[in-house]
């Protein structure tokens, strides 16, 4: 048999092998930068933060919790999305497992998901009140926020409170009437934690207007990948930090404004 002919039948297997890698799935999840809400405004015609017991203040900036936006549980993702989103910088390619628990199904995920929401609501409650000192007797926060899930708001609820309830210290809004966008956990003690898809939420928040981004400070590395062009990020570890920080960009300290 000629060398011609042997080398394309040696080639036939080759190319099978390398067509059904490419379209077998894959152990990833594709990320991209998802939908950002201003806590501070309303959902689906309700406000998302709502008090009693306590004057509430008016107020005209914006605090946006920001989110990504990742492939289902059960989507399959092969080799050509994997290939596209390596090269792309609005995009991640992430294990799947590091997006959704092992052995759970859709509707099991949905539930956690809204459980750790409900769970980081209460705690964002709890860290603003503790940190003005107010009573969580006395002072009832009700926070409403449909369709979003996972802990990551947790900093941006508890901001929210604050503001609504104290803004600067001064007067005057902690946002001082700009959008100002961030993410991170938060436990009831004010301290704030790392979470995934920063460097996706600072694209998000740069879409939708945001020029400050606050940041859990273990993930500064994180969040400078791809920063967007006039986006400052400002490192946070518990909620004192988040606040003193917008109370000194707010003034025009910024001298006294750390930076990632």
């Amino acid at each position: 048999m000629p060398r011609s002919r042997v080398l394309a039948a040696c080639a036939v297997p080759v190319v099978a092998l390398v067509a059904v890698a490419g379209l077998a799935p894959l152990p990833f999840a594709i990320a991209q930068p998802g939908t950002t809400v201003d806590v501070l405004g309303k959902d689906q015609g309700r406000e998302i933060i709502t008090i009693t017991g306590a004057p509430v203040r008016p107020t005209t900036g914006q605090l946006r919790m920001t989110t990504i936006l990742a492939t289902g549980p059960g989507t399959d993702v092969d080799l050509g999305d994997v290939a596209d989103a390596w090269f792309r910088a609005d995009r991640a390619v992430l294990p799947h497992d590091s997006v959704y628990p092992p052995g759970k199904s859709d509707a099991e995920i949905e539930e956690r998901n809204l459980g750790q929401m409900k769970e980081s609501q209460d705690a964002a409650a709890l860290a603003a009140l503790d940190y003005l000192d107010l009573d969580p007797k006395q002072v009832k926060v009700s926070l409403h926020l449909a369709d979003v899930g996972g802990p990551s708001a947790g900093l941006l609820f508890a901001l929210g409170v604050v503001d609504k309830l104290d803004g600067d210290g001064d007067g005057g809004e902690l946002t001082g009437g700009d959008v100002v966008a961030g993410t991170g956990t938060i436990a009831p003690d004010g301290e704030v934690g790392a979470v995934g898809g920063v460097s996706l939420k600072t694209q998000a928040a740069s879409r939708d207007g945001a020029t400050v981004f606050l940041v859990p400070k273990d993930e500064c590395s994180d969040a400078r990948a791809e920063l967007p062009d006039g986006m400052r990020l400002v490192p946070v570890s518990t909620l004192s930090d988040a606040v003193a920080s917008l109370r000194a960009l707010e003034q025009g300290q910024e001298s006294k404004v750390p930076d990632c």
